[in-house]
């Protein structure tokens, strides 16, 4: 049977419990925030990986992984999907370590994590990569203007990014019938790079 898998940033513990603290004052205003544990910026979402293709998904990512170098990241700025009008989901941006928006390394990064997917024989959906981390899931659409300002407010510890998860998302098993997701790989960054000092 087919694997429904991702591959992600998973931000670390501290980053994990300051944005939880930041939002907990809010979780009692009736929006539907996305446990803390399910927290990630993919990079790669693969929706059938077949059984056979998993040994070589990883291997080919070990790869990938190795040929970049670690970058520091940071939450900052808000967005919602597919606008604050009609909001569905609402999420938070990223910037690297001088605090400018993220293109650059997690950009090169998402390119090279797909190519390695693609090329394991584990296809990757065609959506254009949009750095972000969700932290609401809606039923329906919402006016999140306010929300988004509230969420403009936030800025993340910074981190390094030294390792990317292959996680498999198994469909209505986790709390409240919501995925339940389960790493089933971390792919080290910077093994085969020279340290440049």
């Amino acid at each position: 049977m087919p694997h429904r898998m991702f591959v992600a940033v998973v931000p670390p513990p501290e980053v994990v419990e300051d944005l939880s603290d930041f939002l907990e004052p809010r979780r009692d205003q009736g929006m539907p925030w996305i446990d803390p544990s399910q927290w990630h910026v993919t990079l790669a979402f693969m929706e059938a990986v077949p059984e056979r293709r998993v040994d070589d998904l990883v291997e080919r990512l070990d790869e990938a992984g190795a040929k970049r170098r670690p970058f520091t990241l940071r939450l900052a700025g808000a967005g919602a999907f597919p606008d604050a009008i009609e909001a569905k989901v609402l999420w938070l941006g990223l910037r690297n370590g001088a605090g400018v928006a993220e293109t650059g390394e997690l950009e090169r990064l998402a390119v090279n994590v797909r190519a390695a997917a693609s090329s394991a024989g584990a296809p990757v959906d065609g959506k254009p990569f949009r750095p972000h981390l969700s932290v609401a899931r809606l039923k329906r659409p919402v006016e999140a203007t306010r929300w988004m300002r509230i969420l403009d407010t936030y800025v993340s510890p910074p981190w390094e990014v030294d390792a990317v998860d292959l996680i498999s998302s198994h469909l209505h098993e986790g709390q409240h019938r919501r995925p339940r997701h389960q790493v089933v790989h971390t792919v080290q960054m910077g093994v085969g790079v020279p340290d440049p000092r």
